[in-house]
């Protein structure tokens, strides 16, 4: 994979077909994250590997803002793999959010190169996801993935929308703002 083309070119993906993924692409991408540069080699992360159709859709109800419309995260429902990214709490050492964004980025490139498509879900009922998930007290999660092969293959590697991103010299400061 060319690493410029990948930043370049992957694209969100929300809608992915019912087909399933093989275990050892789903390995692949968990062993991405899993190789995340962190904060110190803290590697703070851990991970809930989720296929049960049922379970993701529940965790899809977790991103509802507010109770009110579509939950954020309903893309999950419809994923063949949601990795949830959880660590101690963030509010103690900001670093865990950036780690975690880290690891975040690493599955999800590798996902692109094996021809998966991927999309964040933020979970803004954590302790919804709690009862869902299981996981500890002492572990937080706000983010989680959705993992699939894309409903448009397309979509994957669509090229870049003209205006889609701020230009350079708008959001670069040289030495001093």
């Amino acid at each position: 994979m060319n690493v410029s083309d990948a930043i370049r070119l992957k694209r969100a993906v929300r809608k992915f077909t019912e087909q399933p993924l093989p275990e050892e692409v789903i390995i692949a991408i968990l062993n991405a994250g899993r190789r995340a540069q962190s904060s110190k080699n803290t590697q703070p992360w851990h991970f809930i590997a989720i296929t049960d159709k049922e379970i993701l859709k529940q965790l899809s109800e977790c991103g509802e803002m507010g109770g009110v419309g579509k939950a954020n995260a309903w893309h999950l429902a419809g994923a063949a793999l949601g990795v949830a990214l959880l660590s101690e709490d963030p509010a103690e050492k900001f670093q865990r959010l950036f780690d975690l964004g880290q690891a975040a980025a690493y599955m999800q490139l590798a996902a692109w190169e094996l021809g998966v498509g991927s999309c964040p879900a933020s979970i803004y009922q954590p302790d919804l996801a709690r009862q869902v998930l299981g996981f500890p007290a002492d572990l937080y999660l706000r983010i989680a993935l959705s993992f699939g092969y894309p409903a448009d293959e397309a979509r994957l590697a669509a090229p870049p929308k003209k205006g889609g991103r701020r230009e350079l010299a708008e959001i670069t400061h040289w030495n001093k703002w």
